[in-house]
């Protein structure tokens, strides 16, 4: 086989197989939904340009595979929807190093306090997520720290000892685990009187929180 077509072949299969981070939803661009979109062509879910723009038509796509695959109907890619396809989940994009780990539990320690460890997980991969949509900052001090944007912050349980779980929670969310099926927003409805917040898409309800797009 010609030097030339194997790279083309191997360049496919890496696209293809191997998608980083563990979700990809509307608004996204690159690779990991180029991926996605091909396998929603060869599923017969897709029929535009491979494009790595995630938009209605890609969104529309992924729930009719959804809905094929009997998975929860989001119209996002979330991990196991990729995993569904075939494509490996390799992570969220976001170093396991120490510092991140210490600075992502810090929050998830003051805005998870007596939540289930799945609602710890599911606040850390919220903050994740934010760090890849275009709507935030893209990275993870950027997004801790944006104005108005944690609680903690500003009543100063962002200060207070960081729990056990919540560093064990971190580390879940940054090797990829995402509860919230990949939103970007939560609160608890009985404390928010934000009514903004109470338009939003509901995606999944863990412990004292709601989830949403």
């Amino acid at each position: 086989m010609p030097t030339l077509l194997i790279a083309t072949v191997v360049s496919f299969y890496a696209k293809s197989m191997i998608v980083t981070p563990a979700h990809t939803q509307y608004g996204f661009y690159g690779e990991q939904v180029e991926a996605v979109q091909r396998v929603l062509r060869n599923r017969g879910h897709f029929e535009g340009d491979i494009t790595g723009y995630f938009g209605p038509v890609t969104e529309r796509a992924v729930r009719r595979f959804q809905q094929e695959e009997g998975l929860r109907v989001n119209g996002i890619a979330d991990s196991r929807t990729l995993q569904a396809m075939g494509i490996e989940v390799s992570g969220t994009g976001i170093a396991a190093t120490e510092a991140n780990i210490n600075l992502l539990a810090r929050m998830i320690s003051a805005e998870g306090r007596g939540e289930t460890y799945e609602g710890q997980v599911a606040i850390g991969a919220v903050i994740l997520n934010r760090v890849r949509h275009p709507s935030f900052p893209d990275t993870l001090a950027g997004v801790l720290y944006q104005d108005g944007a944690f609680t903690a912050l500003v009543d100063g349980q962002f200060n207070e000892p960081i729990s056990e779980t919540a560093y064990a929670a971190a580390r879940d969310a940054i090797n990829g685990w995402d509860p919230s099926g990949g939103a970007i927003y939560y609160f608890n409805p009985d404390k928010t009187t934000n009514r903004w917040m109470r338009t939003r898409p509901v995606i999944a309800r863990i412990g004292n929180h709601l989830f949403m797009e």
